[in-house]
């Protein structure tokens, strides 16, 4: 330690983050030159559409972008201020915002996490700079989790059910993160605090389609998402071989292993008020969303890994396969997907023929599950 920089020594958090921030800007800078930053066009497109009265759950719009939007009126509402901004501006404030907010929501996690923080961001660094690369609203999702979950435990139950809310009406993910409110003081206010936010939220759109186009704007975009058909793989144990010829009710698959976990929850109330649980349950939520989602891909991944990290570093202790378990994680979906380091055929070959990113997060999941059940 003595031999590294005396500002890296002080604050070797904010020089992790910089450097980080700075691969961020390089890949920002890259995609957006080459106008490879289509994700960003879609986001951008979309909201646009919908504050010029054109319906984006369209084949048109899918013709055009190469691919559907499937996330709801309510984000082409909160992300106008960033779609009315000159589209090389736009992408940067996504990108390098979210890629900040990240960092902020690890580094601000409960004091229980105050040794690990560091170890944790390090440890989704790679993840999160591929998310950033293509300009992922899954970065959101994240902190999102990691906010709202930081806030509960200070108190600020409001706050904190705003984001869970804000997620759940702009991509559905963070509805599973409401079980916690159960944990906490005045659940019953608490799961009011969530259906008032959310019906003020569902109602957002109205502020430009009135309330007589806002039900029609639901159906548009509730049509799109159930009725759009896709080839692409995606990274979700739903899709991987050989099972993905046993799982094709995969509604079915969902429902079951999301009631084991809220069974398991509700079985072990006497543990509400443990740190350790509520954290615990907080991961194998965030697992859950993407090792049995059905779009789930390889930068999703962040979410639950994310969720991952809350879980391991609260382990008394790490045995051998705790600790071979943890560098594989890291190696499949940091350092494989990443062709600077390792070539495309030979990602393809590990993780989309032989599945072994899944497998082994699913392997994680049954696990962290386990140990709330276990304690």
């Amino acid at each position: 330690m003595k031999h590294l920089p005396t500002c890296v020594r002080k604050n070797p958090k904010m020089s992790v983050f910089l450097l980080g921030l700075v691969v961020a800007v390089i890949a920002t800078l890259l995609e957006t030159l080459r106008q490879r930053y289509m994700n960003y066009l879609v986001y951008a497109d979309s909201t646009l559409d919908f504050w010029n009265g054109i319906n984006p759950y369209t084949q048109r719009f899918v013709d055009e972008h190469g691919r559907f939007f499937l996330y709801t009126p309510v984000f082409s509402v909160l992300y106008a201020p960033i779609a009315f901004l000159p589209k090389w501006l736009g992408s940067f404030v996504w990108n390098l915002g979210n890629y900040s907010l990240f960092a902020l929501s690890v580094f601000t996690l409960p004091k229980q996490y105050e040794a690990y923080k560091l170890k944790i961001f390090l440890f989704l660094l790679l993840i999160l700079e591929q998310s950033v690369f293509s300009f992922q609203f899954n970065i959101v999702v994240a902190y999102c989790f990691l906010f709202a979950f930081t806030l509960l435990e200070r108190g600020k139950v409001f706050w904190a059910v705003l984001l869970i809310m804000i997620s759940t009406t702009t991509k559905v993910y963070g509805v599973v993160e409401l079980l916690l409110l159960f944990c906490y003081q005045r659940p019953i206010r608490n799961l009011c605090y969530a259906a008032f936010l959310g019906v003020f939220l569902l109602i957002l759109p109205a502020l430009k389609t009135g309330f007589d186009g806002l039900l029609p704007c639901y159906e548009n975009w509730w049509n799109m998402l159930t009725t759009h058909q896709s080839d692409t793989y995606y990274t979700s144990l739903l899709y991987a071989y050989p099972l993905r010829y046993v799982l094709d009710h995969y509604r079915i698959v969902q429902l079951i292993t999301i009631g084991v976990v809220v069974a398991v929850f509700f079985w072990q109330y006497r543990r509400w008020p443990d740190f350790k649980f509520r954290a615990t349950t907080l991961g194998v939520l965030m697992g859950w969303i993407i090792v049995f989602g059905d779009s789930s891909e390889t930068h999703t991944y962040l979410i639950a890994l994310a969720g991952y990290m809350l879980w391991y570093w609260l382990q008394a202790e790490h045995t051998l396969f705790d600790k071979v378990l943890f560098w594989a994680l890291f190696v499949f979906f940091g350092i494989v997907p990443v062709d600077a380091f390792v070539p495309v055929s030979v990602h393809e070959f590990l993780n989309n023929t032989l599945y072994i990113d899944i497998y082994l997060f699913t392997l994680t999941w049954c696990k962290m599950t386990l140990s709330l059940w276990r304690g």
